[in-house]
């Protein structure tokens, strides 16, 4: 039996959950209390708690659907830092007879240290298994029409709102800049997309920034977007459409540094920020993840 497993970051659906979705990223480590004070605050801005989980298993649901019509695949969704994981969403899908697994990250751009990580998991899961799944693995989908089509209406969407005149902003999460000298595509995967949803957008005042960067100590790729935005504006630009094309879901990266951090900016400025609908379960979206799997064989 085919399968197919849909995975996503992770989040804590409510307040009380942040401190365990805290410490898995920190692989183990406990945050500090300033740490995690921060961190829930950021939560309590949002409503509470991440929707990524309810939306992961709307997109896969809405996959599930899509493909029984073709008799197709068992469709599966597993987060990396927050339950389902992954680990056990693997196992369920092998107990249930599956014997070959399709892996999607809904993360459309590849990076060892993101996308990459998905695929360890799975791997080592896999590994453990008394009859290991033959297991494929989707490494990027940067340039997949669907998604480009999607993220191009939604650009042409956007500047219903946001009037003549405004600043095509694409962004994603920042990543440590060493990446780069390892050979990494990412950088470059993004940079391809932005140009390709652009030209669908038939927009050519755009760029391309990083956001979401995390407190390392060590360099993470820039410019970040609110040095970015003030850049912009110290050109004259008032008008700014957010385009946060590394993510497919609405969560923390979106709906805090979009939504309240860099419109807060703007606010403050007198500017404009509109930020793009994600594609979540929209029938877009799933109709993307539909494509991925027919040209993988599992639809």
């Amino acid at each position: 039996m085919k399968g197919i497993l849909v995975m996503a970051y992770g989040g804590p659906s409510s307040l009380d959950e942040v401190e365990a979705y805290y410490t898995h990223i920190r692989g183990g480590r406990t945050p500090s209390r300033e740490q995690l004070d921060e961190l829930v605050g950021r939560y309590k801005a949002i409503g509470g708690g991440s929707p990524l989980l309810d939306i992961t298993k709307r997109q896969a649901a809405g996959l599930q659907r899509s493909l029984a019509a073709r008799g197709g695949a068992r469709v599966y969704a597993g987060m990396k830092h927050s339950p389902p994981f992954i680990k056990d969403v693997v196992q369920e899908a092998n107990a249930e007879g599956v014997t070959d697994l399709l892996c999607i990250a809904l993360a459309p751009h590849y990076s060892k240290m993101s996308v990459g990580a998905y695929a360890k998991a799975v791997d080592e899961a896999n590994r453990t298994l008394p009859s290991p799944m033959k297991v494929e693995f989707v490494k990027s989908w940067h340039r997949n029409p669907k998604l480009v089509a999607m993220w191009g209406d939604r650009v042409r969407d956007a500047a219903v709102t946001a009037g003549a005149g405004a600043a095509l902003v694409f962004s994603a999460h920042s990543l440590p800049e060493r990446i780069i000298n390892e050979g990494d595509p990412y950088r470059d995967q993004l940079l391809e997309s932005s140009q390709l949803i652009a030209a669908r957008a038939e927009w050519k005042d755009w760029s391309f920034t990083f956001q979401s960067q995390s407190k390392t100590g060590e360099p993470w790729l820039g410019p970040d977007i609110l040095d970015h935005l003030e850049s912009l504006y110290g050109k004259g630009k008032r008008k700014f459409i957010s385009a946060p094309i590394g993510f497919v879901s609405d969560h923390l990266e979106v709906l805090y540094d979009i939504d309240v951090e860099a419109r807060g900016w703007a606010e403050k400025r007198g500017a404009q920020l509109v930020r793009c609908e994600s594609p979540n379960d929209s029938p877009e979206m799933v109709a993307c993840l539909v494509e991925i799997c027919e040209q993988h064989g599992f639809a």
